[in-house]
């Protein structure tokens, strides 16, 4: 077995060791209400109880406002198991979350093409 990588829950031949639904309890739904582009932000309240180490990463990443889409990606676990995380961080207090802010058209033809133009000079 070849040494862990990216922490004690990685390891380079074998992958992650742990199950995501193990990280989560087997728990398939939060208990608060969030989508990917919802935005968490820590309150600075120190969580009460055993969090588990992707608790606490996760408290990490979110020292500024972060989508939960951001957690996931970094955390490297699906968006359900990340939502459960969040909302466990959320019910204890340590975590707020919003919904993403839109325009009043989500889909705003002008909004889409200001994304365009943007994607287009990045490249």
């Amino acid at each position: 077995m070849s040494a862990p990588q990216d922490g004690p829950w990685l390891d380079g031949a074998a992958g992650r060791l742990v199950r995501p639904y193990t990280i989560s309890n087997g728990r398939t739904r939060p208990s608060t209400s969030m989508d990917l582009l919802s935005l968490v932000m820590a309150t600075g309240a120190t969580p009460l109880g055993y969090l588990g180490p992707e608790h606490g990463q996760a408290l990490d990443l979110c020292a500024h406002p972060t989508s939960v889409a951001e957690v996931s990606g970094h955390l490297r676990l699906p968006a359900a198991v990340t939502k459960v995380l969040l909302s466990d961080l959320v019910d204890c207090g340590a975590l707020t979350t919003k919904p993403p802010t839109f325009h009043d058209n989500p889909t705003d033809r002008s909004l889409l093409e200001a994304v365009l133009d943007g994607l287009r000079r990045q490249l």
